[in-house]
């Protein structure tokens, strides 16, 4: 994990293998910030979505008991959330390097759609 301090504030840039394991072990809450198309085709199972251009960080769930990481395509846009949600007062907020782009090339397991159907399938 790498952090940057922002004023009085952590940001940190989680690799895609320590967002899996806190993610798995339901110690995180993860947010993707693509577009809801991006998001229908191909995502992380459980990640919300709130998309950068509706992004609103006085609507981010409270940090008491997990740690808020951004993901989004290559890391861009998480980045710019989680400096958005350190400007709207938030401590410690993270984003996943490399985005899903990474995810996916690390294979990690996500929800894809089969072209043949149109229906959603598990991708591991």
């Amino acid at each position: 994990m790498k952090t940057e301090q922002v004023g009085d504030s952590i940001l940190e840039t989680w690799t895609v293998d320590e967002v899996q394991e806190a993610f798995d072990k339901n110690e995180i809450v993860l947010i993707d910030v693509r577009t809801p198309q991006e998001y229908r085709f191909e995502h992380i199972e459980g990640a919300l979505l709130m998309p950068l251009a509706f992004f609103k960080a006085a609507k981010l769930p409270g940090q008491t008991e997990k740690r808020i990481v951004f993901h989004c395509g290559s890391g861009a846009r998480s980045e710019k959330v989680a400096r958005a949600s350190i400007e709207a007062g938030f401590a410690k907020i993270a984003h996943m390097e490399g985005g899903f782009g990474a995810w996916k090339g690390a294979k990690k397991p996500y929800i894809g759609t089969n072209m043949a159907t149109g229906a959603p399938h598990q991708v591991s």
